[in-house]
């Protein structure tokens, strides 16, 4: 099988790369092979390499930026996708695209179920949630895609917040931390593995257009930086941490606003795909000994 895969260099590409079956060819362009804000490249490039499925996890995903940078979050997150959707119908193959919780406004306290109505309140969610609709448009038969959404996407390299907490821990003596922003961080190993599974069962059973996945627990950015220094510390990773303060959304001005609360309900997936998510404190502790591994 022959997959074609955005966003190899990200958190999830690298982690699709590095759990992929034996038996699937996976093409890798680079940003000079696939410009993602060229419209007619997105298109040729799928009717040159003939993909049986086309991995859509490239994305941007600078939240705050995009409120000045529209135009190019709008190419990167919604025109790419609609064009990969256009050139899939030709081929009669297959999309999977990475979408988020961004595309919802976090005002309700219960998880969000996959058939929610969108209502972003950031112009990078509204991307995101265009991006959906373009598919949802654009997409000749909804067998051929599938949407899947996660939230706060952590790994053992790259940047992320689990990342950027371990730094801060190792030479600050305190660090604000907004404790009112509830989701779930989500180990890209993983995902990654959810995306596998997609594929695989796409052959032998017809399955939702729009999937959730996530790991399993509730958490604030204020829990998932305490519990890095936490087990940064047991694991010797870190010699002390910083003690975390937390603080309100309000005392912590950004560009873009975020959802106050954003639980993914992946119940649903789970059942499909046979696959339990992980607690997010254990899938933690699993990418902080991955990333102690890899320094040594």
């Amino acid at each position: 099988m022959k997959i074609l895969l955005t966003g190899s260099t990200g958190q999830l590409g690298q982690e699709i790369i590095k759990t992929k079956p034996s038996n699937i060819d996976l093409i890798t362009p680079n940003r000079t092979e696939l410009d993602l804000k060229d419209y007619e490249q997105c298109v040729k490039i799928v009717h040159d390499k003939k993909p049986d499925w086309v991995i859509n996890c490239a994305a941007y995903t600078s939240v705050d930026k995009a409120e000045s940078e529209l135009k190019l979050a709008t190419k990167i997150n919604s025109y790419a996708p609609e064009a990969f959707t256009k050139a899939i119908n030709s081929l009669d193959s297959n999309l999977l695209h990475i979408s988020t919780d961004f595309v919802f406004n976090g005002e309700q306290n219960i998880p969000y179920v996959e058939s929610e109505i969108k209502s972003p309140i950031s112009k990078y969610g509204y991307t995101k949630a265009l991006g959906e609709e373009l598919i949802t448009n654009s997409i000749k038969n909804q067998d051929n895609a599938t949407i899947l959404r996660t939230s706060w996407v952590i790994s053992s390299r790259g940047k992320n917040f689990a990342l950027t907490m371990l730094k801060l821990h190792s030479f600050k003596d305190y660090i604000n931390v907004v404790s009112d922003q509830i989701g779930v961080p989500t180990n890209a190993k993983d995902l990654a593995k959810a995306c596998w599974k997609v594929i695989a069962l796409k052959k032998i059973k017809k399955l939702p257009f729009i999937l959730h996945w996530t790991d399993s627990g509730v958490a604030s950015w204020y829990d998932l930086a305490y519990a890095v220094g936490e087990i940064g510390l047991e694991l010797g990773i870190l010699k002390k941490t910083a003690e975390i303060n937390p603080i309100k959304t309000i005392e912590y001005p950004t560009p873009a606003k975020r959802p106050k609360y954003s639980i993914l309900d992946n119940v649903n997936t789970s059942k499909l795909i046979e696959m339990n998510p992980k607690h997010w404190r254990k899938n933690l502790k699993n990418l902080l000994i991955e990333f102690k591994n890899d320094q040594n």
